[in-house]
């Protein structure tokens, strides 16, 4: 039997909303990543993790990120999804 299909919406502080789906995937939480490059530039980095244990592995690795790259700062943000049944 097929999994049912489900929409995920993440909501960050700041107002944003990202949408996942349709999809089966058991995703719970959504991880997003602003750095700041210099300049007035930035770059945003996201994705989805099947726990909160593994988003929060996705920080360390960050601090790692932005070092290699040089960026002036970041900010590491992470949301629960929120799941639906039909699409925003």
């Amino acid at each position: 039997m097929a999994k049912k299909k489900r929409y995920l919406t993440a909501t960050l502080p700041d107002g944003y909303v990202k949408t996942i789906g349709p999809t089966a995937a058991p995703f719970t939480h959504y991880w997003r990543i602003v750095a700041h490059l210099g300049g007035g530039r930035t770059e945003v980095f996201w994705g989805h993790t099947r726990s909160l244990r593994e988003a929060s592995g996705k920080k360390a690795a960050t601090a790692d990120a932005a070092r290699q790259r040089g960026w002036e700062r970041y900010e590491f943000e992470i949301v629960a999804l929120v799941e639906s049944g039909e699409a925003p």
